[in-house]
Parts: structure tokens; sequence; C-alpha cells
């Protein structure tokens, strides 16, 4: 199959061959990437790592995320690094007519573009959606914004501020303390997959009918769908959802309870796990006792109930609790820091870190999550320099052939 950087959208479906053992799933598409910090990135990282060809456009001074430290490895922020691998880098000045020039080149031969300016921001530089789709119409065109591109396109798209205006830190903290927000931006992270899962149907809309379209995501939308039963609680059951701290509002237990020397997570989601953790813990009356048998009445008799589970544990350490609660078959689990859980994971046997590049110059980064049997992700760079790829891709872009078609791209052309 040739290199990516060959594919000139027309219009019509594609034909689309079973791919080799081996071959990324996404093998074949260019990705214009105009995106930066967050949700962007992390949205082509996913599809690069599936083999999709990523060209990450920033201007001179760089995506800001590579200058956010601490924390940082050999001079490079870790969170710049953490969704930047399997990307190319070129800077282009958009407010230099040659450089505009290339960017709308490269978005003309892109079979996905995706990007997170302000709504309305690319359209004086011709890289808007309908000015793409004048040159490339097959072109999946995905952007992302904080509030949509009505009445909130003039707002600032932070994580924090949809975390604040979405409810979600009205739900996060101790009932009667400060709301907090999450530790990770959730809410980017969200919406990238979002606007993965968009582009990707939209794909297969393309490989159907042939036409390109645009794909919409913003984070706003994407916190009230990813809030689920506490949104449905407002919008179905017309009550607004309140701030419990680590407790449950529909489940008990659904929470850390300490143990000797420690909180342990336990979750008794229904019945039956409840007479699982009654008995485990030397308690099987429990399961019988009319105040504690069904979710319905654990729920009213919460506060029953905590100080009788809060005394037997308190009998034995987290780890013991963790050891036999488990073999009984109830769900739980220490409180664990992250390198607690990247170590969990390994000897789950889950493989958590990749060393992505080779020798002194390879990074260990946390793998793409998802499995295949047949097309796994690959780890073929580690995320790029600023710019280090500008020269191979201006070069690129700047031949044609006396048709004014795109030159085919040998990948062996190029150190990739």
């Amino acid at each position: 199959m040739p290199h990516p950087f060959a594919s000139t959208p027309t219009g019509a479906p594609r034909t689309v061959e079973a791919p080799a053992p081996q071959a990324g799933p996404l093998d074949g598409l260019l990705v214009a990437d105009f995106s930066r910090v967050l949700a962007g990135p992390y949205s082509t990282q996913l599809m690069g790592d599936l083999g999709a060809t990523i060209v990450k456009v920033e201007g001179p001074s760089g995506d800001e995320t590579r200058d956010w430290a601490p924390p940082e490895r050999d001079g490079v922020s870790t969170y710049y690094l953490g969704v930047n691998r399997n990307k190319r880098s070129i800077t282009l000045n958009l407010a230099d007519a040659g450089d505009r020039s290339l960017a709308q080149e490269l978005a003309r031969r892109a079979d996905i573009v995706i990007e997170n300016f302000k709504p309305g921001g690319l359209a004086k530089f011709g890289l808007d959606y309908a000015s793409v789709r004048e040159g490339n119409p097959a072109v999946i065109y995905a952007s992302i914004s904080g509030f949509g591109t009505a009445g909130g396109a003039a707002l600032p798209g932070y994580d924090l501020i949809v975390q604040a205006m979405s409810g979600l830190m009205s739900l996060t903290g101790d009932a009667d303390g400060t709301p907090f927000r999450s530790g990770v931006s959730v809410f980017d992270v969200m919406t990238g997959m979002q606007a993965t899962v968009g582009i990707l149907a939209a794909l297969n809309h393309r490989n159907s009918t042939g036409q390109g379209q645009q794909v919409e995501v913003n984070l706003l939308s994407t916190a009230l769908s990813a809030m689920a039963n506490h949104s449905s609680t407002y919008v179905a059951g017309g009550q607004v959802p309140f701030r419990m701290g680590n407790a449950h509002p529909s489940l008990f237990p659904y929470e850390p309870l300490p143990a000797s020397d420690g909180d342990i997570v336990i979750v008794a989601a229904n019945d039956a796990q409840f007479v699982k953790l009654a008995g485990a813990l030397g308690h099987p009356e429990w399961a019988e006792d009319d105040r504690f048998a069904r979710t319905v009445s654990r729920n009213q008799n919460r506060e029953t109930l905590r100080p009788l589970l809060v005394a037997a544990l308190a009998t034995k350490t987290t780890a013991e609790w963790f050891d036999e609660l488990t073999l009984a078959g109830v769900a739980c689990g220490p409180i664990n820091t992250i390198d607690d859980g990247v170590a969990l994971a390994e000897r789950l046997g889950l493989k958590p870190v990749v060393q992505v590049g080779t020798g002194d110059a390879a990074i260990p980064m946390v793998r793409n999550p998802i499995d295949f049997s047949l097309t796994p992700a690959r780890y073929l760079s580690p995320p790029p320099a600023l710019g280090q790829d500008a020269a191979e891709i201006r070069q690129w872009l700047s031949r044609s052939d006396a048709d004014h078609e795109n030159i085919p791209y040998d990948e062996s052309e190029f150190d990739l």
C-alpha cells in the first residue's frame, strides 16, 4: 500500500483491501493535525497508533504543551510527550502567504483534517471546512471546541472551566466541603475520544458513499454526556445531583471504607454481591436483615450499615482484605498511586508501558489501550521535535506532475 502522503481524496468510494497481518487498521490515511494541547493531539495519537500518518502542524513557537513543565524528560514536557507519538512535525506560519499555501495544500491532500482553533478562526486562512471541502470534497474535517459554534463560540475551551460550568465540580468533593476538579483533564481526553469515534464513523460513511463531512465535538456536550447517570438524574428525573464525597447516590456499599491500616474500596452493586460481602466479613445474617437485604433498603439504611462494615473491616489490613474479599468474589481494591497502578497492570499482564523509538532516543510511554487480534497498535516514532520533518514535508507538498496531481510519496525516500 502506498504511503498515505500519496493519498488524494476524489469523492468516489475507495477500494479497501483486507490488511495484511501487522498492518495498522488505519494504514493509508493521512491526517492533517492543526490541533494542539490535549483533546486533538490525544485523538490524533490514537489514530497514529493505528497506522494513520499524522502531520502535526505547529506555529513557529510550537504546541504550548512542549513547555508545560515540570515534569519533563530531557528538557521536554512529559505532558507533550504523552500525547504526540507517531507524528511528524512541520512548523507553518499561517500569516505567511507561502506557508499558508502549503497548509492549504496539505489539507487538500488529507483524508482527515482535525483542528481546535476558536470557532471560525481558520476561515481567514482558507482552512475552514467550507474552504477545504472545495478542493477536497471527500475530506473528513473534525472541529473541536469548548462550547460549540453557536452561543458559546467565544468562550475559552479549557477543561477546568468546563468541569466547573458543566456541573462536574459540584459533584466532586466532600458533601460539606469545597467543590473540586477531577485530578485529570477528563473532558479533554473524552472529547478527543469522541472526536475519534466521529471521524471513524464518518470514514465508514465515506467508504459507502464517497461523501466527506464535518464532525464537530465540544467539551460541554461531551461533559453532559459523560456524566451519564448524573445528567439523567436531572434531565429524566427532575432532580439536581449533589456532592456526596466518595459515596454513590444509588448504591451502598460503593465507596472506600477503612480497614486497620487505610481505606479499601468495596463495591456491592447488587444483592448477590452483598451476600458475598456479608459472608466474607463473617456476618452472613446481614444479607437476611430486611434493612440490608435489598439495594433500596441498603441505600435507605446506609448510616446503620456503615458502622457495622467499618467494625468488621477494622480487624485486618487492606492487603489482607483485598486477598480475602477477592477470593470470595467481592469487587474491591486498594487506593493506589499512579506507580502502583502501573505496577498492577504489569502484574496482570497488561503490558502498560511501551518503548517508543530506538536506542537512547527511546521514550517509555503508556501503550494504546486497544488490543486487536490482527492489526495491533504500532509505536513507530517518539513525539517529534518542533519542525523536525519540515524539510521533507515542504518538499513533498511543493511537488506535482504536469496535471497537478500528487506525486506518490515513497516511504523509503525519507527517514521515518
